[in-house]
């Protein structure tokens, strides 16, 4: 089946198509492609989008620059997998073709209806005066491969700038709604809600969070791609703030991406809620999604990224390509907090099992035969620490720390920028686990079942493949090591 929305639509996928082959040998021979995460064949991947288990399989969307490794022109490029591990890439599914999406097919989220997906986005236009103009739009597929646009469904209401986007549809009882993010006329950052009987025509219902609302007082200038679920009884959404500044261990990245807890009342259109929680505390994390599969799991994607934040100093740009995907996580909610652990499929990738039931480092550094690896997965657990850190180093390239008198979790890593080192925080009382998954370059370490997370892009001498234990005092733990397949060529 063939769906053209337009003759430019048709001359926009075949030049990413020709772009997709003029530079696949560049793109495959950098030494940094991932062997086990979602990448772009060529240019700039941002956003998940689109995320949802249709028909039996999983479906990625991605927002995607194909012609160039910075933030442009954006179309959604599209991944699908039976099993979360091995993905496959599909032909791109939204182009920026029409009038109403002409500078980018934006952010949004997908939808099973009457055996159909629905897919929401938003389009974004830059008049001829330079001013931005944004519309939430539709479009629809019977296979989950080929869409037939219907346009416009939602236009900027009263009270919001222009910054107005990132759509995420779900139902609620016979009720279809959806949330955007958004910025007020005062520059405030918001989220907003909409209601539909028919996925067409929709009811702007107010704003349901944001800054100087529900007692949070101010809070960035933008809230993009907010997501909102039930899960373990109550309700959750994640929203990535634009505007936070520093504050201690917290909102040290360019941009933020967090949750808060609460209770939605669809009667009184109100969302009480608790207190904004850091999701990720690396240094490469923004703008997750979530889906809910046919197992009943919340499972989440994330970028493994933060927009505008040394994105040119990337090595990867100089083989025609930047950024790539977390790994899938499963989301639980544990005394108010979300968990993310890693789905169960991950563990397809495992090979060549290596155990140590008792490592002690006291006083030393050491490296553990076979524990090594351009990509690997490791567990540490019964560990026990007495009063001095432990530190493991990456790759020559990257250091996580755990102190147990300042109850503080560190990642340090090489800036990509300029020659120091640089660091990201977190208060973790008690330290008992480690769940670390490495690739040739990323790094995201699960600590206590996922109480914390750290993800983020490491780069360094792609030869170094050495994991090294020390501590000044006396450290003791059982590891588990596992060398993980190549899942992408």
């Amino acid at each position: 089946m063939i769906i053209v929305n337009s003759e430019r639509e048709k001359e926009l996928f075949s030049q990413v198509y020709d772009e997709i082959n003029k530079y696949k040998d560049i793109v495959c021979k950098d030494p940094f492609r991932l062997h086990y995460h979602i990448m772009p064949p060529v240019g700039l991947l941002n956003d998940p989008n689109g995320f949802i288990h249709f028909h039996g399989v999983y479906h990625l969307f991605y927002q995607w620059n194909p012609f160039d490794t910075k933030h442009g022109s954006k179309f959604w490029g599209h991944y699908t997998s039976a099993d979360l591990v091995h993905w496959e890439h599909q032909p791109p599914a939204l182009a920026p073709s029409e009038w109403y999406e002409k500078n980018g097919c934006y952010s949004g989220s997908a939808i099973e209806h009457e055996g159909k997906m629905f897919l929401f986005y938003t389009g974004n236009v830059k008049n001829r005066e330079g001013n931005r103009e944004s519309y939430q739009c539709l479009a629809i597929s019977q296979d989950g491969i080929h869409f037939k646009k219907k346009g416009p469904i939602i236009r900027l209401p009263q009270g919001y700038t222009a910054h107005f986007r990132d759509p995420k549809v779900w139902k609620k009882g016979e009720t279809w709604y959806l949330v955007i993010g958004a910025q007020s006329e005062k520059e405030e950052g918001r989220v907003v809600l909409y209601s539909s009987k028919d996925l067409y025509t929709w009811k702007y219902l107010g704003a349901l969070a944001g800054g100087n609302m529900n007692g949070l007082g101010e809070f960035g200038y933008m809230w993009e791609c907010p997501d909102l679920f039930e899960l373990d009884g109550q309700d959750v959404l994640i929203v990535s703030p634009q505007g936070l500044q520093p504050k201690g261990y917290s909102y040290n990245n360019l941009y933020q991406t967090g949750y808060f807890v609460g209770k939605m009342d669809y009667k009184n259109i109100n969302f009480e809620h608790g207190e904004f929680i850091e999701l990720d505390r690396g240094f490469d994390f923004y703008a997750p999604q979530t889906t809910l599969d046919e197992q009943g799991r919340r499972i989440l994607i994330g970028w493994m990224g933060v927009p505008e934040e040394n994105e040119a100093y990337h090595p990867t740009i100089h083989h025609r390509w930047i950024h790539c995907m977390t790994i899938p996580r499963q989301l639980k909610l544990k005394d108010g907090r979300l968990y993310q652990k890693p789905v169960d499929e991950l563990q397809m990738l495992r090979e060549k099992e290596v155990t140590y039931p008792h490592v002690q480092i006291a006083g030393r550094a050491i490296k553990l035969e076979q524990v090594n690896g351009k990509a690997v997965e490791m567990i540490l657990d019964s560990m026990h620490f007495a009063t001095e850190s432990l530190e493991i180093s990456f790759k020559g390239h990257a250091r996580f720390i755990y102190d147990p008198v300042k109850k503080r979790a560190t990642l340090e890593r090489k800036s990509l920028k300029e020659d120091k080192i640089e660091s990201r925080h977190c208060e973790v009382p008690s330290l008992h686990k480690l769940h670390i998954f490495l690739d040739t370059s990323s790094a995201e370490i699960f600590l206590n079942d996922g109480e914390e997370v750290f993800s983020s892009r490491i780069f360094g001498d792609v030869a170094d493949e050495s994991i090294v234990f020390s501590s000044k005092g006396k450290v003791t733990f059982r590891l588990k090591k596992w060398t993980l397949r190549k899942i992408f060529e």
